[in-house]
């Protein structure tokens, strides 16, 4: 089992966890995480493209000219796709792009992301995350004593009332993010340098992938 140090809010070492190996000792699956991160990119797609069909254009349906002897191509319609101002005959229009992996693919891919970054030693244990008051100021703090200055997931599990306060008190600093260990995925995991996780979250999360 990979085995992490665990950190206080003051950036000094307070002990150590086992990680579960199935869990974040898993050889990482690069083309499972790029199946991942696709399907979630494309449920964020808002598909709200859409063009003008022959018959949602204006114009009048009466034929332009007579079927034969004009010298010039038979019409019927100046709603027709090759007229200019016409419809658009094979354009995009309203529709979802959300599609669904199997759920032991999305498993794996989580465990892939999570295991990813434990092999790169990008994931801080924290033995508790906990602010009285929402501040930025002091969530900084916290930052600055973990020795991170890139790009940060902060992962809490969402029990404690004045977690909230993280919450609130890291939203407003770029390139941090916060969420609680039920919403954490494998875009997060992978768009953030550092993972940032308390004890009681990485419970919840093995808890979820046992």
């Amino acid at each position: 089992m990979p085995k992490v140090a665990v950190y206080n809010a003051k950036g000094e070492t307070v002990g150590e966890i086992e990680l579960k190996d199935e869990i974040f000792g898993i050889e990482p699956n690069r083309a499972v995480l790029h199946d991942m991160v696709i399907c979630q990119m494309a449920s964020w797609r808002r598909g709200t493209a859409d063009t003008k069909r022959r018959g949602e254009v204006q114009g009048s349906t009466k034929k332009p000219w007579r079927q034969k002897g004009t010298g010039r191509a038979r019409s019927g319609s100046k709603r027709s796709p090759v007229w200019r101002k016409g419809g658009v005959a094979f354009g995009p229009h309203p529709r979802s792009y959300a599609y669904t992996l199997p759920r032991k693919v999305r498993r794996l891919a989580l465990k892939s992301a999570l295991s990813s970054k434990v092999q790169t030693g990008d994931i801080i244990v924290l033995d508790q995350l906990v602010l009285s008051q929402p501040k930025t100021k002091d969530m900084i703090g916290v930052l600055a004593a973990l020795n991170i200055d890139r790009k940060a997931l902060v992962v809490t599990a969402g029990i404690d009332p004045q977690e909230i306060n993280v919450e609130k008190s890291a939203r407003n600093i770029p390139g941090v993010k916060p969420i609680v260990a039920g919403g954490i995925n494998v875009y997060d995991l992978l768009n953030h340098d550092k993972l940032v996780i308390t004890r009681e979250a990485v419970a919840r999360v093995e808890e979820v992938l046992a």
